[in-house]
């Protein structure tokens, strides 16, 4: 920020945590510079799903997506120039409005009382104001609980200048959050490539390939086996009969010990009913093949008795290849052709037989270590790259809230950088 002016004079807002204001501005309230309308509900005579020639104006709900409406309408009930403000969920984002559309669900609308430019504002409330909610399951925002709050209140040619600059800003650093974002999707793209030909082809370029006869598996080096499921791994399935074990949740991110003492979360009724778990067995979510997982257990304890234990019992076999190889199993959704169920409904599952019967590239063990060894280092390394990355991610988002913060409340001058 130390490229930036502050203004010339300050003086007290009145407003203990705002502090000072450029001697010129003033200090109002949401409710005496806007009109405030929570959206009601869905006009069925006048919606649909998509956009139509009749069916034009957009209808926003309470989301965060602010490019997503919830659909159409034919009769749009709020004009252009306004503010939305989520009142559910997440509450307390605002969206400038510059077209014609309706709002429905207790989503609330601000209208400038003057007509004037109001953008601004939408900076303003995201950037400084900590919106008071209802202590209810679901937080909310009413236009009583919106009203009072403080605003500053610039000159209505500074408003304009604030937004205009802040606009250009923003839009630089939410470049710079894009790209980053974008690589982070390429580092993800090729781990997961990486795996896939490492466990599949193996490390030698000019090894000699033969046909595995299996359609997801193509070519194999031509020394390696291919076998099923069940000559690779012994499914379990140990009551635990008692309390007192960790409970163990299968999550896209492995295995976890569940916290049962907060109460978050979906709990059971009766642990003891739960299976047994014990370090180095593989459990797997095969009730779920679009965001189940697999993982290989680090822990003793017990999980839902619906999911699927099992252990390597092929002896000239590595734990490691194989948990990367059923690991892929999900992200490339190898398993998914052998499922059954209500997919539209999340149950997806894998069954027994088809478990059992699924056919495996089986390379010499020493051969599945080094392959193991190969993908652990180098996922390190993406692991180090998408952290940084990440970070970077971070610094920018809060250079972005600081530069709005100092901006919107008169901290610094803005006035001779907007072209």
């Amino acid at each position: 920020m130390s490229c930036y002016k502050p203004y010339p004079k300050y003086k007290e807002s009145g407003v203990e945590w705002l502090g000072e204001v450029p001697e010129h501005w003033g200090v109002s309230t949401i409710g005496r510079v806007f009109d405030i309308k929570a959206g009601g509900d869905l006009k069925q005579e006048y919606f649909s799903e998509e956009k139509t020639k009749t069916a034009k104006y957009p209808i926003y709900t309470n989301t965060t997506k602010t490019d997503l409406p919830y659909g159409y309408t034919s009769r749009a009930y709020f004009k252009e120039n306004t503010i939305t403000v989520t009142g559910r969920g997440d509450v307390g984002y605002a969206v400038y409005r510059d077209h014609k559309y309706d709002a429905i669900i207790r989503l609330l609308v601000l209208s400038p009382r003057n007509g004037s430019y109001c953008k601004y504002f939408v900076y303003f409330i995201n950037g400084v104001i900590d919106f008071q909610t209802s202590k209810t399951a679901i937080s909310q925002l009413s236009t009583e609980q919106i009203s009072p709050n403080k605003i500053f209140l610039p000159t209505l040619k500074e408003q304009t200048a604030i937004a205009n600059f802040l606009d250009r800003e923003t839009a630089k650093i939410d470049t710079l959050i894009a790209k980053q974002e974008r690589l982070i999707e390429m580092l993800a793209e090729k781990r997961q490539a990486l795996i896939s030909h490492a466990v599949t082809k193996g490390l030698d370029p000019d090894v000699k390939m033969k046909d595995s006869g299996v359609e997801w598996l193509g070519e194999v080096p031509e020394h390696w086996e291919v076998k099923k499921f069940k000559y690779l791994f012994q499914i379990k399935k140990r009551i635990a009969g008692k309390l007192g074990y960790d409970v163990l949740s299968i999550t896209q991110k492995g295995i976890k010990v569940k916290d049962i003492k907060s109460g978050a979360g979906q709990l059971s009724s009766d642990y003891s009913k739960y299976q047994l778990v014990r370090v180095g067995d593989y459990a797997m979510n095969h009730m779920d093949l679009l965001t189940g997982f697999v993982d290989l257990s680090q822990y003793d304890g017990v999980t839902s008795p619906d999911y699927r234990v099992f252990s390597l019992i092929h002896q000239k076999s590595s734990p490691e290849y194989y948990l990367y190889l059923l690991q892929m199993g999900y992200m490339n959704k190898l398993f998914y052709p052998f499922g059954q169920g209500s997919s539209h409904l999340g149950r997806w599952r894998l069954p027994t037989e088809a478990f059992n019967e699924f056919l495996a590239p089986c390379p010499p063990k020493e051969e599945q270590e080094k392959i193991a060894q190969f993908i652990q280092q180098n996922l390190d390394r993406f692991d180090i790259l998408t952290k940084k990355t990440n970070k970077a991610i971070s610094l920018l988002k809060e250079r972005r809230a600081a530069l709005i913060s100092a901006v919107v409340t008169g901290k610094i001058d803005v006035r001779g950088e907007v072209v």
